[in-house]
Formats: C-alpha cells, structure tokens, sequence
C-alpha cells in the first residue's frame, strides 16, 4: 500500500522540508522522548514504549532504526546493556564523552566490548532530566 506523503494530512500543506516525507505521530513521539534523556543516561526500548503509553519494544526499535540518526540514538538501548551490534564503537565514542556508566566486558565476551551499566545509567524520565525534578511527558 503505498501512501502520499507530500502534503500534510491534517492541513494539507506541504511538508516542511520540500519531498521530505511526513514523520508518522508514533515516530515523532518516540524521538521527542529520546531527546529528552539527558547525556550520560540511557531507556531502553520498553522504558520509552511504557513511557508514551503506546506500542512496545519491537516498535520503538523500529522508529530509531528508520527515523533516529537525527536523535541521541545510543540512549536509546537494550535492556541487558549489550551495545547496539555494528555500532558499537560509535556508541562508546558517545558514552564516554558523556560519561555514561559502563562495565567491563567478561573475558569470554567477542571483542571485549563493555556493556552498559543499567543499574546506574538508565533514566526514569523524571531525575536528573532537562528540567531536573520535573517529569517531561510528551
């Protein structure tokens, strides 16, 4: 099913950007949530699907896979902590410049690449946010 995305569907003007596709709601939502974790802090998938109310995991992954280059895409993570495979060395650039906690890899691990840790990177939503103390829902 193919669907005409060049005008806006609530006004019907043209999208912002000329031949740019219309993001869908869900993916607007999701990436707004992303931009809010604050550097240094990590949600996983489910975190942000909970979050909004709305989908799950497998969704939010997909919106980050199709439309999150724009956004901190490496704060939106797995829940084990494991780094997102092809983009591992990307992410630890970012972790480390924003001193996101991670732990060392086990010795038997492929390439010894660390892994998050959750326990002390993962954001609620509310502390230590944008607006520290005020919970940002979108």
């Amino acid at each position: 099913m193919s669907e005409d995305r060049t005008r806006d569907d609530r006004t019907g003007a043209p999208p912002a950007t000329p031949g740019a596709p219309e993001l869908p709601v869900y993916a607007e939502r999701v990436l707004d949530v992303a931009d809010l974790i604050p550097p240094g802090r990590v949600m996983t998938y489910g975190d942000i699907a909970e979050w909004l109310g709305d989908g799950g995991p497998r969704q939010v992954g997909r919106v980050m896979a199709l439309y999150g280059s724009a956004a901190p895409w490496w704060r939106v993570v797995r829940s084990d902590g494991t780094l997102l495979p092809g983009h591992e060395l990307r992410a630890l650039d970012h972790y480390r410049e924003e001193g996101t906690p991670l732990r060392a890899a086990p010795p038997g691990a492929d390439g010894h690449v660390p892994r998050l840790d959750m326990k002390r990177a993962r954001w609620d939503g509310v502390t230590g946010g944008p607006d520290a103390g005020e919970e940002a829902h979108i």
